[in-house]
Parts: structure tokens; sequence; C-alpha cells
């Protein structure tokens, strides 16, 4: 899959986040540092949700804007 995200730089290197995901956010020394932490935040996240979502009725519905 992939996300969009918004890199910016910071006191310490480069601060991530990924606004379709929120409360998920990470950092780097290098842009390319940031980048591979918050692919690793993305999936920690992801798991987190699915393990949530266990054993919970929902559905998904696709929706048009």
């Amino acid at each position: 899959m992939k996300y969009k995200v918004v890199l910016e730089k910071s006191e310490e290197g480069f601060a991530v986040s990924v606004p379709g995901l929120p409360g998920c956010h990470s950092q780097g020394t290098t842009e390319k540092e940031a980048l591979e932490n918050i692919a690793d935040a993305i999936s920690e996240y992801l798991n987190v949700v699915e393990e949530l979502s266990k054993n919970k009725t929902f559905r998904e519905i696709d929706v048009s804007v």
C-alpha cells in the first residue's frame, strides 16, 4: 500500500507524519531515515488497528466525495 506523508525539516533532522492515519508520526536524523522509520510506524499502526478490530463486527463501505 502507499500512503501520503508530510515530511518537515526539524531541529533534530526530519519529522514525518501520515495525514490518513491520525497519530502516526516518526522522525529521523536524515530524510532517508525518517522515511524508513515512518514505514515501520505505518506497519505497526496497521497491526494495532487489526488487533483492535478482532472479534468485532463491522462493514467497510466506500464513499465517494
